[in-house]
Formats: structure tokens, sequence, C-alpha cells
């Protein structure tokens, strides 16, 4: 894998020229990244809005709810093994690589019939997307420790934060629409294959602009490091970590014996429960208890994707501004809100409050996504970044997105509607509890109360 191995340090560039290269690459990677890691989204949950005609074809909800459990499984373990090895890799070349390989998933899933016909074959194509999917958070965690300070990491970290939504919000209307043209154009092919196609075509072309815009790091390009080119060191003996770890180190010295990094990452499986038990079961919930149609509960699905734009940046600004860099009181206050609003979604007769519910589910159920990964971030040296992020994640879809798939699919197959929303519930009292537990920590220090004001 020697293709993978990062860039050595250019020769400097002129001093006078430093900082007019540093805001070019600076926004040009983060627009690269940016659209990267959107044009995973548009990848990964295209199966939920084919669930409703599965089930028409006699798979249960607990069948599909295991097949798709498959993509949490393996996102879960590829995003932290993904972190070992993207700690150590090119970002240019690891980004665009995960999502061309995901794109071609897809593809077979949208040209070989047979993969929609046994759960067995589904489950295998979806544990693929789910490993590939997780070559996407670990580089761009990278370019961001690398090319953004620790002051200001928290607002770009927010704005990048919000390719989630953007992916994810283009993904239902791309998919819908490729199973209309599927429907009007294409004889001898089911029409929803088309919900894998289209969107697979438009990721390979995101992945190739990505790769144009993504450079490593600033050494790469002879530039300083940003702790000197922005005089904001992490730490008082200005320590910046630019060797690469090995591993071992990184696993060991840095992430495994952090306990901030397992209350974070526990936090998280509760997090994503409630995230990915409103996001992949919409289409099924709203189609079968509220007769909205496809198009219909796609709309609304795209109403919540979009919503944590402005969710995530919010949630951001609170962390900086009202607690001073402290993630865990933002995070706190946003998971008790989100549970009055899973509640009101529930109870929703009419697709007015319907809407209204999810958009402020999906408005602050995304923020506290970011913190979490943001917290990882900010906890470890940034050459350990990609793996205490993917340890996370790890927990996060493994435990939390796995539960909201199968187990929800169970769960509402057995007991119905109501013990589901009631289990989302009490997942956002408990990560609500987590995070109270990181209270006072910022970065890597514990502050005090006075502190803390």
């Amino acid at each position: 894998m020697n293709f993978l191995t990062p860039p050595t340090a250019k020769k400097m560039v002129p001093k006078d020229k430093v900082d007019p290269t540093y805001k070019k690459l600076r926004w040009q990677v983060f627009l690269g990244i940016f659209i990267g890691y959107a044009g995973y989204y548009l990848l990964r949950n295209n199966f939920s809005l084919v669930i409703p005609k599965l089930v028409d074809e006699g798979f249960s909800k607990t069948q599909l709810g295991v097949a798709f459990s498959a993509v949490s499984i393996a996102y879960g373990f590829s995003k932290f093994f993904s972190g070992i090895i993207s700690d150590r890799s090119n970002a240019r070349i690891f980004l665009p690589l995960g999502l061309i390989l995901t794109a071609i998933i897809n593809l077979m899933f949208g040209f070989i019939p047979a993969l929609t016909q046994s759960i067995t074959a589904m489950f295998i194509l979806l544990f693929l997307i789910g490993w590939f999917e997780g070559m996407g958070w670990p580089p761009s965690g990278r370019v961001l420790t690398h090319w953004y300070s620790v002051s200001e990491r928290g607002g770009w970290t927010s704005v990048w934060n919000v390719a989630h939504n953007v992916g994810g919000g283009l993904m239902a209307p791309l998919a819908v629409g490729g199973i209309a043209f599927f429907a009007a154009h294409v004889t001898g092919m089911k029409s929803y294959t088309g919900a894998f196609i289209i969107p697979a075509i438009v990721g390979i072309v995101v992945a190739i602009v990505a790769y144009f815009l993504i450079r490593d790091t600033p050494e790469s390009q002879g530039l300083p490091p940003i702790e000197e080119y922005k005089d904001d060191f992490p730490n008082e003996e200005h320590e910046m970590f630019e060797t690469e770890l090995s591993a071992k180190e990184i696993l060991f010295q840095h992430v495994l014996n952090n306990k901030w990094v397992w209350i974070i990452a526990c936090a998280n499986i509760f997090v994503y429960f409630v995230r990915y038990g409103v996001e992949n079961w919409a289409p099924a919930f709203l189609t079968e208890m509220r007769h909205i149609s496809l198009a219909g509960s796609s709309n609304s699905y795209m109403i919540y994707e979009l919503a944590g734009i402005p969710g995530t940046i919010f949630a951001g600004w609170v962390s900086d501004k009202l607690f001073h860099g402290r993630r865990g009181p933002a995070g706190f206050c946003f998971m008790i809100v989100v549970s009055i609003f899973v509640i009101m979604y529930w109870k929703a007769t009419n697709l007015v409050m319907i809407n209204i519910s999810l958009f402020m589910i999906g408005f602050l159920i995304y923020g506290p996504v970011m913190l979490i990964g943001l917290q990882a971030l900010d906890s470890v040296p940034k050459k350990a970044a990609g793996t205490a992020a993917g340890l996370t994640g790890l927990f996060g879809y493994l435990f939390g997105s796995v539960a909201a798939n199968a187990i929800m699919g169970v769960i509402v197959d057995h007991l119905g509607w109501t013990a589901g929303f009631m289990t989302i519930f009490a997942s956002c009292l408990i990560a609500a509890a987590l995070f109270a537990v990181t209270w006072n920590l910022r970065g890597q220090e514990l502050v005090t109360k006075d502190e803390s004001k």
C-alpha cells in the first residue's frame, strides 16, 4: 500500500509567499473534503428508500433491518481501522479511493438484479458499502487538524460537518429521480435500481473533483505547520507532533488510555441510535403509519437532513461562545430538546407537524454528532486524530447504528412503533447524561467551575 504513503515535506516556499499560499490552499482543501465527504452521503443510505419496495416484494422489516445493519457494522470497524491507516496515509488519495469503491458497489446493486433478491446477498453488499464508507471521515479529520489550528478548528469543523446533510439531503431527490427515470425510460430493470445507479455516477464525479482539490499537509506544499503559521499551539510546550507516529504509539499512548475518548465513544452509541432510528426508518414509518407516498416521505427525509446544516453550525457557535470551548454542556442541552421533538414526531398526524418535528430533530441531532467528533479530535495529538475519531465511530456505528437498524426492526415488528419511539426517547436521555459527565472538559483540560464561566 505504498501508494497511500504521505508525501514528504517540500522545500519551504519564500516567506512572502507563505500567507497567500496558505490562504488559497486552506480554502481549496476545505472545499475538497467538504464535497468529498458529501459525496459519501450520496451513497450510504440509498437502501432505506427502497425498503418499502422490498417489503412489497415479501421481505419483512426484521429481515431488511438485519441486512441494513451490515452498513453500520462494517462502517464502525472500518472507521476505526481506516482511522489507523489514514493517520499514516495521504488524505488526497485515501478519501477519493473510498468514495469510488462505494460507488462501484452501488452500481453492482443497481445492475445485478439477483443482489436484491436475497437477504444474504444484500447483507454482503451493504457490508462492503459500510466498509468503504468508513474511509471518508478519518482523512477529513487528518486534513482539518493539519490545516486548521486548535482555536479555530471548532468553527471550521462545524461547517465541514454539514457535508453530512448536504450529501444526505441530495441523496433522496437524486435517488427518487433515478427511480422515476428508470421507470420511464429503462425496460427490463426494476425502477428502484435507479436509486443506486444515478447517485453512484454522481459520486464518482465528486471523487475525481475531490482528488484535484485536496492536499495532505501544509508541509507537503512547502508551508510551515499550522501552529507556527497561526501562532496557536495546543499546549504550553508548543509540541506539535509533526513526526509520523506508529500504529502502536497512536493506539496505546494517545487513544486507548484516554478516559475522555471512552466516555465520548459511549455517548456516541446513543446519539447514533437516535440519529439513525429516526432517519433510516422515516420512509417506512411515514408510508405505513401516516400513509404518505414514497415521494412525500423522501421530501420529509430531505427536510430532516438539510435542517442539520444550520443546526450543526449553531451547535459549534454555542459550544465556542456560550460554553467557551466546552462541548459537553452544548451536547447535553441539544439532546434534552431532541427528546421533546422525538415525541412530537411520533404523535404528529398531519404532514405539517411531521415536517416541523423532523426539521427540529435534524436541526438538533447533528450538533451532538459533530461535537463528539470534535471532542475526539481535540483530546489527542493531531497525528492520532483519525484513530480517536475512529474509536468513537466504532462505538457509534457498531452499537448505536446497528441497534437503530436491526433492533428497531425487531422492536417494530414485534412490539409496534410505540415501543420503537420510546426506545429512541430513552436514548436521548442517556446521551444527555453522558454529555453531562464531560461538562467541564475543554480540549485536553478539565477546568474548574470558576474557569469555565
